[in-house]
């Protein structure tokens, strides 16, 4: 009785399971393999290797790597990933966040409203709106600053770009953060200030210890989002003359544009394993940090 009764568990639990490993084979697993096959082919959108696509082997991947336009995108989006998400978003919300900690009233509100009201509206719309704003001839940014014909999107493209993402995203920062702060107690923050502890002080000995868990995970989302960001298109289109050009932006080109999808698949699988370095490295630098800190908690490392 006890076999059967441990086997039709075990058959409950696969039937509970079964449906979410489908609909992960399907949405994930076959896309990503189907990429890996399309990434050594030289499969197009239209002509004769639309019909009968060759194996190339690596030689996708090898001219992805060795393509000046490769590089200088990957560039750009570092650029963009750390202006926009570990600077500028992390580096924002969490000012918000300790900012209006214990603050209320109509400002913080309206504070929060406008913060949240730039993450929650579609992207594309946001992104519409932003040309609106720096646009050279009509646009409202230059209106506001009597600088009539200045061309914020021509002349300071991924300067715009970052910017935009910035307001975009700060919201879920902010969030994250604010509920972070809610794990350090007051009277720790009292001790400090009592013990004449200024502000960055109080942040390196009593905040960032407490959360940091929260600041790295963060860290993580936003790094992943914005590497593979692909609303920027909307202000720029990646010019000018590339200027702007992130790598989702690239692979759109490469892909769509100039029909070349198995390129355009193999510069995904790049870009796949650039995200897996990115989360290995925050997760490394979280457990290495929770490591330490079982080590202190258990009397320092044993000789």
């Amino acid at each position: 009785m006890s076999g059967d009764a441990a086997g039709l568990g075990k058959g409950r639990a696969t039937a509970f399971v079964l449906p979410a490993l489908v609909l992960i084979t399907v949405f994930l697993i076959f896309p990503a393999l189907w990429t890996i096959y399309l990434g050594l082919t030289d499969y197009r959108l239209t002509g004769l290797s639309a019909a009968n696509p060759r194996i190339v082997g690596l030689d996708n991947y090898t001219g992805a790597l060795g393509d000046p336009r490769f590089r200088t995108s990957l560039w750009l989006t570092l650029l963009y990933v750390g202006g926009s998400a570990i600077v500028g978003q992390a580096g924002l919300g969490f000012a918000l966040a300790w900012i209006l900690r214990s603050r209320t009233g109509a400002v913080s509100r309206l504070v929060e409203g406008v913060v949240l009201l730039s993450w929650i509206l579609p992207s594309t719309v946001v992104g519409f709106l932003w040309f609106a704003l720096l646009d050279r001839d009509d646009g409202t940014l230059n209106a506001l600053l009597h600088t009539p014909g200045f061309a914020w999107l021509l002349d300071h493209p991924l300067l715009s770009i970052i910017v935009f993402n910035v307001w975009r995203g700060t919201a879920f920062s902010m969030m994250l953060y604010s509920a972070a702060l809610e794990n350090v107690p007051p009277s720790h923050l009292e001790t400090a200030r009592l013990a004449d502890a200024g502000v960055p002080q109080q942040l390196r000995d009593v905040v960032f210890p407490r959360i940091r868990r929260h600041v790295l995970t963060n860290l993580l989302l936003i790094s992943l989002w914005t590497f593979n960001d692909f609303t920027p298109f909307v202000l720029t289109g990646g010019g000018p003359e590339g200027r702007s050009e992130i790598l989702p932006v690239y692979v759109y080109r490469v892909a769509l544009r100039d029909g070349e999808l198995g390129v355009g698949a193999a510069i995904s699988f790049l870009i796949l394993l650039i995200n897996l370095v990115f989360a290995l490295a925050y997760l490394r630098l979280l457990r290495g940090r929770n490591g330490r800190r079982e080590i202190a908690a258990a009397g320092g490392p044993h000789t």
